[in-house]
């Protein structure tokens, strides 16, 4: 069992280190927020840590789940910084959903200081951190990687590497511009049998055992028919990862026209108060 620091307890973290724990890991968290570190350390054991540089002294893991390219670098970078705490030899494993950009910088910082990193973005939403049943898209070395894969292994239901660093984050991207599109897709066909008189659980029966069927469908289209949005990640996340996507799609000069709409739909949930609404809220914009 190795000696571990958590940094960042979200809906997704929180879970997810408390698996590791269950495992037999020795873990040390830190969280923004002391109070949900107390939380943490409370209902699972293990300690926390006031700074990301204590919590990450001794660990041969460090692994993070923060918000997004700033928050990233500040548990990262600095005099308080978890590369500051870490030891030669010692693997930074990140699941933030961030740009590559930031990814391949960060890398290079650790690799400076003699650290491996492994981006190590995640899909599943929160049932799927609570269920230890999470898909990881990992990029960085292969040495990097096979050390870290048995501790992701934790809350993972895959685990693969695509690449060299940036090949995890760039794969998310690939995750979130395939969801945006099925989402709305689903949106649409909800709305339309609702306003065609049908009734919604016998559509969705036949029509999820064909080629319309879905994880999405299967999940969450009784909520969605019943206007509630308080399943995980949150509208304002969503509009962050798409960011991103649109950004590097830029860069490596490929179109995402649905991606690009999809992304404005959700700035329409957005203003309709619906902010922290999980992603499946997009069909909030087609009823009455």
């Amino acid at each position: 069992m190795a000696k571990l620091a958590f940094l960042g307890l979200g809906v997704m973290g929180f879970p997810m280190a408390a698996h590791l724990k269950a495992a037999g890991h020795d873990v040390t968290v830190y969280n923004r927020s002391p109070e949900k570190a107390e939380a943490w350390v409370a209902a699972n054991g293990g300690q926390s840590a006031p700074t990301p540089r204590e919590a990450a002294a001794g660990a041969d893991f460090v692994l993070s789940c923060v918000g997004n390219d700033d928050d990233l670098r500040s548990v990262c970078l600095g005099e308080d910084g978890a590369f500051s705490g870490m030891e030669r030899g010692a693997i930074f494993v990140d699941h933030t959903t961030v740009s590559a950009a930031v990814t391949r910088e960060l890398a290079a910082a650790a690799t400076e200081m003699g650290l491996g990193y492994v981006d190590a973005p995640i899909s599943g939403g929160q049932a799927g951190a609570e269920n230890g049943q999470l898909s990881v898209m990992c990029g960085g070395a292969e040495a990097d990687y096979a050390k870290a894969a048995p501790v992701v292994a934790a809350y993972a239901k895959i685990c693969r590497r695509l690449g060299e660093v940036g090949a995890g984050q760039m794969t998310k991207m690939c995750n979130q511009i395939a969801i945006a599109g099925l989402v709305q897709g689903l949106s649409e066909s909800l709305a339309f049998a609702r306003k065609a008189g049908l009734d919604i659980e016998s559509v969705v029966e036949v029509i999820s055992q064909g080629a319309a069927g879905s994880w999405q469908m299967e999940n969450r289209h009784k909520t969605m028919a019943a206007g509630e949005f308080e399943h995980g990640f949150a509208v304002n996340w969503m509009r962050k990862d798409l960011a991103i996507c649109l950004a590097a799609a830029d860069e490596v000069g490929v179109s995402l026209p649905v991606t690009a709409l999809v992304d404005q739909f959700y700035k329409d949930v957005q203003a309709m108060g619906g902010g922290r609404w999980d992603t499946s809220s997009l069909i909030a914009r087609l009823t009455d």
